[in-house]
């Protein structure tokens, strides 16, 4: 029997972002939105029952930062008798949406990482939302790719992708696997309710993969990062919580049919604002101090893309003073929050302009509530 190889150093190996083509503004989202308003407060207004406000694009600016979103399917979105994408169903033998979503993804993970998918002996499926049970979307992945080995599904909210991280980097260090591809591709706008207005413009979809490898001693790959180390955090929360499950259905009179009213995103902004940025910045803090670092000893930040306020304030409790976008650069505002693939993408278009012996933090905050940190340096 062979003995089991460990590995004392990690890497990311390659990167892959798949962003949609299409994309949908503010004041697009905000006019669809308005129209099915004002056909709903006629109705209000008839059983004497209080108006819904009015949605405004350039709130939406300066609430969250967000300017546009990309999405996989526009059509049907932008319909103020719909505000849904439009995706036909496929049939079991075919590629399902989420596992070819994620596969573009990975491809170019690959290709960046010049290996093989015959190379690969894991897939991890990690996203905030699943477009079935099982079989699990990993599994169609690995197939369509064919790489080796096993592959599974797991999620913990727009910190998925940090959690698929930590737990490949430990499983790579420990021997279980050589090569592991955490693959994020989030179709978030299939779960967001268009008429809530609280939610109505945050999310854009992406698809994100990370190809995490072991090391061979004293080896060093310039423009590519050694993962220092990973960490995950999670407290319970129901201030951004999804009621979508096999059990939903089973209260309603018609079980055959599941009304999605109270089943999608929901969350209460302000509360998620107050508690996450405190909960992050304490978890950054604490973090880089386990290594001997403080934030101002690392060279970048790409943290999670929901709200640029939420990142400004978490940056600004961390340093004492505002940073700029050369440290901490922000995707959302052509993205929108794209849920766990986000601190990706500003990952992968925010660091090739580093140096040798430069440390970067990846973060993310999520549902649960949940953080993932990873700590980076580049070779």
């Amino acid at each position: 029997m062979t003995a089991r190889r460990t590995f004392s150093r990690v890497a990311i190996g390659g990167i892959g972002v798949e962003i949609p083509p299409a994309s949908i503004s503010n004041e697009e989202l905000v006019d669809t939105y308005n129209t099915w308003v004002e056909a709903e407060n006629a109705k209000r207004a008839m059983r004497g029952e209080e108006p819904l406000p009015r949605s405004d694009a350039d709130f939406i600016v300066q609430a969250s930062g967000i300017r546009r979103r990309h999405v996989y399917e526009r059509e049907g979105i932008l319909d103020p008798n719909r505000m849904a994408p439009h995706i036909p169903a496929r049939g079991d033998d075919e590629l399902s949406v989420m596992a070819e979503f994620g596969l573009k993804a990975a491809q170019k993970a690959l290709a960046h990482a010049e290996v093989s998918p015959g190379d690969v002996d894991l897939v991890i499926c990690s996203a905030a939302h699943h477009q079935r049970p099982y079989p699990a979307v990993g599994i169609e992945i690995q197939q369509a790719l064919g790489t080796q080995g096993a592959a599974f599904d797991m999620g913990l909210g727009c910190s998925s992708a940090l959690a698929g991280l930590h737990v490949a980097t430990n499983l790579v260090r420990t021997g279980a696997h050589r090569r592991v591809l955490v693959i994020t591709p989030e179709l978030i706008t299939g779960l967001l309710n268009f008429r809530d207005r609280q939610t109505h413009f945050i999310f854009g979809d992406a698809s994100v993969a990370v190809l995490v490898e072991g090391m061979e001693e004293g080896e060093e790959r310039p423009g590519r990062f050694e993962i220092v180390d990973t960490r995950s955090w999670t407290q319970f929360s129901n201030n951004i919580r999804t009621n979508f499950g096999f059990l939903a259905r089973l209260s309603q009179d018609n079980p055959s049919v599941l009304e999605m009213e109270g089943n999608m995103i929901k969350q209460v902004g302000n509360k998620v604002f107050k508690e996450v940025t405190v909960a992050g910045h304490q978890f950054i803090v604490d973090f880089l101090a386990e290594h001997g670092h403080t934030p101002r000893t690392i060279r970048r930040f790409w943290l999670h893309q929901a709200n640029a306020r939420m990142n400004a304030m978490i940056l600004k409790l961390a340093f004492g003073k505002e940073v700029g976008q050369d440290r901490a650069p922000t995707v959302l505002e052509r993205l929108g929050n794209t849920a766990a693939a986000g601190a990706i993408v500003a990952l992968k278009e925010n660091h090739e302009d580093m140096h040798a012996g430069d440390f970067g933090l990846l973060c993310a905050f999520g549902a649960g509530y949940s953080i993932g940190g990873a700590l980076l340096r580049m070779m």
